[in-house]
């Protein structure tokens, strides 16, 4: 419940009247928890129904159909500016994404496992991983499937090309016809276009999208209001709704993000005729993603 998991919860409670019955909230502060509750419980307006909030502790964490993992450490602050903050997170994040993939282990958990956290497709494999390992560290694959894990990092990056090709009139075939593949900062790849693709408009725009975070960091703030409601509210509840979004799925070994749907036969990624230049550059970041 820090600030990406706060205004994920505003957002799921203002928007997701239809399809979510209720929203468990968790944090090892409890006085997050009773923040959260009193204020978000607070949100009403007399002909708009919306999701309960209920405070949960620890235990009951997987009594759910989606859990949505939102903790953030080692954010570096705003002033002490790297190339990719994201990566700068990877380790501590792991060990305690990883904690909680073990618990989802213990209780047998079917539901979905949600990663909103940087790195996401690298917090996706350690969760995965960490799941399916018994005692001595051994994998035995009897905990998440990889289906079940989906990272949530991707819609942002969509929305942020958006917001460019608005702004620059060269990039505006991306509104209709543009794509984004890929991770939440380094090998993120944007297309302008399948059907017309320009690998140099492509590469200007993806450079704009990958360090629109740069931005608002430049401004003295950190940048979490967009992530989660682009990536997190809008693409979960799109997701239980068995809608086309983007979100990171398990691709031959390998946790990757595209356009995709979850549907009654199981994930449904999109299919397109890929340009052979772009599909060099998904190749490229298919494989670095694969080694890490």
């Amino acid at each position: 419940l820090g600030d990406v998991g706060g205004t994920l919860l505003t957002g799921l409670r203002l928007l997701g009247n239809d399809t979510v019955g209720k929203i468990g909230i968790f944090d090892k502060n409890i006085m997050k928890i009773k923040r959260w509750e009193h204020e978000i419980g607070q949100i009403h307006f007399d002909s708009h129904t919306a999701p309960d909030i209920v405070p949960i502790n620890e235990d009951e964490l997987f009594d759910c159909d989606i859990f949505v993992f939102t903790v953030a450490v080692s954010v570096p602050p705003v002033g002490g500016e790297i190339k990719d903050v994201r990566m700068v997170q990877l380790e501590k994040n792991s060990k305690i994404v990883s904690s909680y993939a073990k618990i989802a282990r213990e209780k047998n958990f079917k539901g979905i496992f949600a990663v909103m956290s940087d790195p996401v497709d690298q917090l996706c494999q350690a969760a995965f991983e960490a799941s399916n390992q018994d005692h001595t560290g051994k994998l035995d694959y009897l905990g998440l499937a990889p289906e079940q894990i989906r990272g949530y990092g991707l819609g942002v990056m969509h929305a942020r090309a958006v917001y460019y090709s608005k702004k620059d009139h060269r990039f505006h075939t991306y509104l209709e016809e543009g794509r984004a593949f890929g991770p939440h900062g380094e090998g993120l790849v944007i297309a302008n276009s399948i059907k017309n693709y320009d690998d140099f408009l492509s590469q200007k725009l993806t450079s704009l999208t990958v360090n629109a975070n740069l931005e608002v960091r430049a401004c003295g703030f950190k940048p979490y209001i967009a992530p989660a409601m682009s990536s997190g509210c809008f693409g979960i509840l799109a997701t239980l709704r068995g809608e086309w979004h983007y979100s990171s799925s398990f691709i031959g070994g390998t946790f990757m993000g595209c356009k995709n749907r979850l549907t009654k036969a199981g994930i449904e990624l999109e299919r397109n005729h890929i340009p052979s230049r772009l599909m060099m550059r998904l190749q490229e970041t298919y494989n670095k993603l694969s080694t890490k």
